[in-house]
């Protein structure tokens, strides 16, 4: 049977939980369609996510739908839990953007459908609550060309919205205003349609021809069929249902081919076990397998299968194996991570950053001594589920910092630690991630054997800026055989450790990482062939000599700390200008327009420092009257100006030569490098 990998994407509280419960009924495969109010639905499943009423973590659920097997992936809308979203988008092979016909598009909104579209993701958008008070189709419509993309083809009409009446009602092929809206949507991805329009003096052509190329053009995320109805009453589920089928394309893939599978998320099962959640993008896995992992293109070791299971009719069934095109849980690989690629590398395949990182950090502490342990065990598996988490260890303060999205997500680990691992946390208060960037080039080197350097290793490197948003790339311009690979692979990976850290302590982003000379001892051995470490180097000589190296190379380039903005836009009552501006500029927001948005309304865009955004949330109550709308995105980072923030270091550092010396000695007990 065919298979469609399905996400359900949206802004908080559109709907669309309820709208994968609505599909799984339509579907028979669920009795009743579950409540989010309720707790009752399936995708759901964490205590906190019912308690909460969101989705906090991804979950999949099947459903058939003609002959092909849709597996339906409902994602978190909270921008707080952007990471589950992240990890999705890979394995999609359609998506539906649900957008609420009451609030119309909001900051979320925005976020997702760019990326769909800079992904090429073939996406329907399912305008939701047509029976809710304030609903208005036209201007969500509306809203939707002018702020997400102009290549949308309304495929159905409300009647009686606003009330639980609500209906919606497809275009029938035979209305001539619908077929001349979607010529024109269509001629303008289609020469020869252009052309047969042209020649038909600029009247809709007729539907049977329009048909083929609206599926085509969907498939190539060109246009967005946009759809509408209620998930709670069932208005309109069964129109989308019906677009899913004939116009997003299912998942492809040689069963034959070599293995390939990405995997999107790892959770623990009963008995604390790694359980792989993998997409099959090519081959088949068979347990019993053994088959190899990659990790940012590099090998991470192999894992042996110790069981499969397969998503159908609404739940998992355990399965002997399972082929290109479909999405298996996976037992028995112990060692693997979200991100990696299960068999084969795919070459072709995009890097996994969609969305920005984290731009907060708060210092997470057991409230018990007692719990210390626990705590960085609980915080370690938090990590797998959550990438985009990630952990700082101070090992001198016995602190542990995580990086964050917003409160809520702090809300939300404070109380998984307590429900699941036993843990009570408290939290420092939550500050602003900055980053550093590289202002010119610098170079260093240290010789082996020569001056002050203790470690039996040659280390030279350049550093480069590079262009905003490229990250961080090695490279080398010594003979890849003047070393043994294992010293290349610690001098790189211990170039990436050392940049989470630059001059003010602030990761260090957007650069190129030159090695420039290497040289090393070769392997000496006593009598009897006792090898000797203290006149031969090892990989532990490069790893402590690259951060020296690196640290003199960026003093030498200069970097300048940035701060992350976000952008905004604000919907006010005009009368209430005169109060927000102020404030705005207080908060270093930098805003454009006003435009008008309706009688007595204004929207004001622009740009403001996310350490501010919390700020004027608190204020917008008392300056609008309570009617004020705001929406914020992360939008970019720009140096910081006036005083420059120093983020507390962790570990040696190693811009102080002697200190670090000295704390490397502590750590390996002797003098290093056998010296």
């Amino acid at each position: 049977m065919a298979s469609l990998n399905l996400g359900i994407l949206a802004h908080v509280d559109a709907g669309k939980t309820s709208l994968t419960e609505r599909l799984l009924y339509e579907a028979g495969v669920i009795d009743t369609a579950g409540s989010v109010d309720r707790g009752t639905t399936r995708t759901d499943t964490l205590a906190l996510e019912r308690q909460r009423g969101i989705t906090i973590r991804s979950a999949v659920v099947s459903f058939p739908l003609g002959g092909t097997t849709v597996n339906l992936i409902d994602t978190p809308g909270h921008p707080d839990f952007i990471a589950e979203v992240e990890r999705v988008l890979g394995v999609l092979d359609g998506a539906v953007l649900v957008v609420s016909a009451v609030e119309g598009v909001q900051a979320q909104t925005t976020v997702l459908m760019r990326t769909l579209r800079r992904l090429r993701i073939p996406t329907l958008v399912f305008v939701n609550k047509l029976d809710r008070s304030g609903a208005d189709l036209d201007r969500t419509v509306a809203a939707v060309a002018d702020r997400l993309t102009p290549d949308v083809v309304p495929m159905t009409a409300a009647l009686r919205q606003g009330t639980a009446q609500a209906a919606a009602v497809p275009y029938a092929p035979g209305d001539a205003a619908f077929t001349a809206r979607l010529t024109e949507v269509l001629a303008g991805h289609d020469d020869a349609l252009l052309a047969a329009w042209a020649e038909d003096g600029g009247a809709g052509l007729p539907y049977g021809r329009l048909r083929p190329a609206l599926a085509a053009q969907t498939a190539r995320a060109a246009v967005h069929p946009v759809y509408a109805g209620s998930a709670v009453t069932g208005a309109g589920v069964a129109a989308l249902a019906d677009g899913i089928a004939r116009l997003l394309p299912g998942a492809g893939g040689d069963p034959d081919a070599p293995l390939s599978g990405t995997v999107f998320a790892v959770q623990r099962g009963a008995a604390g076990e790694r359980v792989a959640y993998v997409r099959i993008g090519a081959g088949t896995l068979r347990v019993r397998d053994r088959p190899p992992l990659h990790r940012a293109g590099a090998a991470a070791g192999e894992g042996r299968v110790t069981a499969l299971s397969v998503f159908a009719d609404g739940t998992d069934t355990p399965a002997a194996s399972v082929s290109a095109g479909r999405i298996a849980r996976v037992w028995g690989l112990g060692a693997v991570r979200i991100g990696d690629t299960i068999g084969v590398p795919d070459p072709a395949a995009a890097p996994a950053r969609h969305f920005a990182p984290p731009t907060l950090e708060t210092v997470v502490a057991a409230r018990r001594t007692a719990d210390r342990a626990a705590l960085h065990t609980a915080l370690g598996r938090l990590a797998e589920q959550d990438p985009l988490i990630a952990l700082r260890r101070d090992e001198d303060r016995g602190e542990i910092a995580v990086s964050l999205y917003g409160e809520v997500q702090k809300e939300v680990i404070q109380a998984t630690l307590a429900a699941d691992y036993g843990v009570d946390v408290v939290f420092e208060p939550t500050t602003t991630l900055h980053i550093e960037r590289v202002t010119g080039s610098g170079a260093a080197v240290e010789f082996n054997k020569k001056d002050a350097n203790p470690f039996l290793a040659t280390v030279g490197l350049r550093v480069d800026p590079a262009p905003p948003g490229s990250g961080v790339a090695f490279r080398r311009e010594v003979e890849l055989g003047s070393l043994p690979y294992a010293f290349f692979t610690a001098v790189e990976e211990t170039v990436h450790a050392t940049l989470t850290q630059g001059l003010y302590g602030w990761q260090v982003a957007d650069c190129t990482v030159t090695m420039t000379h290497s040289g090393y001892s070769a392997r000496q051995s006593h009598a009897h062939a006792v090898f000797d470490k203290s006149m031969s180097s090892t990989s532990g000589d490069f790893r402590n000599l690259t951060p020296l190296v690196l640290a003199a190379a960026l003093r030498q380039a200069g970097t300048r700390v940035h701060e992350p903005v976000h952008r905004f836009r604000l919907e006010l009552p005009a009368d209430a200008l005169g109060a927000v501006l102020p404030a705005l500029a207080k908060l270093r927001a930098v805003p454009r327009g006003p435009a008008a948005a309706g009688r007595r309304r204004h929207v004001l865009e622009g740009d403001i420092p996310a350490a501010a955004v919390h700020a004027l949330e608190r204020q917008l109550p008392t300056l609008t009257g309570g009617e004020g709308v705001l929406e914020t995105a992360f939008g970019h980072y720009a140096p910081v100006t006036g005083e420059i923030p120093v983020r507390r270091r962790t570990g040696p550092d190693p811009r102080d030569r002697k200190e670090y010396l000295l704390a490397v000695r502590r750590r390996l007990g002797t003098a290093p490098g056998g010296a």
